[in-house]
């Protein structure tokens, strides 16, 4: 008698705690830039675990370091220290730009910003806060101080602060913003859920000089962003910034749990010991992932992929006649195309009629953030897809029950 399989949907909608909202298709594969569902459908993957899987799904050398590390130890405080660890950091510090070099390791971009801000203000005595409007930074207390969207702050005020957002971009509103009671600075030199749009390297050269002559820190969150994502290891590469701090997670470890904020010497010495701690991060199971991580990105030259792939994927994009496009940007393989109507429908007809999984970033943006690793015939698939969908969905005939709004927790 053959066991009846699980309907692992209803298990999940079940038991989760509803915050998200939930594809229709249950994911249980995945190799490259392709993942596969329950039934054994096969769809390209241009989300990407929100822009994790950067070196691709189940990575083979992460997969054999992990397991590997897994026979060896998998827990270890950063009080005692431990070999991986230590080969793991060294292995960071080697790509990261300038004098970051000491690095706080946790566990995800959220935990990433609140130790950065909890730096900040230990590093200059300072409590007050600039961010960019349309900036997404997480949404734990502290983190979500610093994202714009109201939705995300509103229901949870009073929170950390002040903060001030200023317009992403403006210089004299940055320079009016920073004084001497500001501890940082600290935004994203390409926004992500905010549409994907890239800085302007005089708005970052600007924020550079604005903080170093207030004395407050410039913190970039490269959590998106960084490990080659937009054609440079890190997105900071292409402004000529060094800031004071960097927040990093997402593509690290090749899929497992890890964030860190790397930050100069001169900032790392005002914390205080004790003064901030965590109970997994450095664990040996993610610095195995990690350097096993960096060191297929470096040696696939995986930024100089993102930057010619990126390059390709757009120009395609931008050869699709639909006067439903507003407009096509990006740096790299981190790729928004703004409509002119509603994006969500598209969305999901990629995926239902498709096979190909994007993501939304604003109500009009379809985000594209494929594994590094995707090849050009996949690109071309999923150009020819999107074409499609542009011709054939009409958003007033979709169901709403059938327009699943993304919710991002990057």
């Amino acid at each position: 008698m053959t066991a009846t399989r699980p309907n692992w949907l209803a298990l999940e909608q079940k038991y989760d705690s509803g915050v998200y909202h939930k594809h229709q298709v249950v994911m249980v594969r995945g190799e490259g830039a392709r993942v596969w569902d329950s039934e054994g459908n096969e769809y390209i993957d241009c989300v990407g675990g929100y822009g994790v899987a950067n070196i691709g799904h189940s990575n083979p050398e992460v997969v054999r370091a992990v397991q590997e590390q897994a026979a060896t130890l998998m827990i270890m405080p950063q009080s005692v220290p431990n070999d991986k660890r230590a080969e793991f950091l060294e292995e960071l510090v080697s790509v990261l730009p300038g004098n970051l070099e000491r690095v706080f390791l946790c566990n995800s971009g959220t935990e990433a910003v609140e130790a950065a801000m909890k730096f900040a203000i230990a590093a200059t005595g300072r409590h007050r806060f600039v961010a960019c409007k349309r900036g997404f930074s997480g949404r734990t207390l502290g983190a979500v101080s610093l994202t714009w969207e109201p939705k995300y702050r509103e229901p949870f005020q009073p929170l950390i602060g002040p903060v001030e957002h200023i317009t992403f971009g403006d210089i004299e509103a940055l320079r009016a913003a920073v004084d001497d009671q500001t501890a940082c600075v600290l935004f994203e030199p390409v926004q992500g859920e905010g549409g994907v749009r890239p800085a302007d390297a005089a708005f970052v050269q600007a924020a550079r000089e604005i903080t170093r002559e207030k004395g407050a820190l410039l913190i970039l969150d490269e959590i998106q962003t960084g490990f080659g994502r937009t054609g440079k290891m890190f997105a900071m590469e292409h402004f000529g910034v060094v800031p004071d701090g960097v927040t990093l997670a997402k593509a690290m470890a090749g899929g497992v749990p890890i964030g860190a904020f790397a930050m100069t010497p001169e900032v790392a010495d005002k914390m205080p010991a004790g003064g901030h701690g965590t109970t997994f991060g450095g664990n040996p199971l993610a610095m195995a992932a990690g350097v096993a991580a960096i060191r297929f990105m470096q040696r696939e030259k995986l930024a100089e992929q993102a930057a010619e792939k990126g390059e390709y994927f757009m120009r395609r994009l931008r050869e699709i006649a639909s006067p439903k496009i507003r407009e096509v940007r990006g740096l790299g393989l981190m790729i928004g195309v703004e409509l002119k109507e509603k994006s969500a429908p598209y969305i999901t007809a990629l995926e239902h009629d498709e096979q190909v999984l994007a993501l939304q970033a604003t109500p009009l943006v379809v985000r594209f953030l494929p594994p590094l690793t995707i090849s050009h015939a996949q690109i071309d698939r999923v150009v020819e897809a999107f074409a499609r969908v542009l011709e054939q969905v009409n958003p007033r005939e979709v169901p709403a029950a059938e327009v699943a709004e993304e919710k991002q927790t990057e």
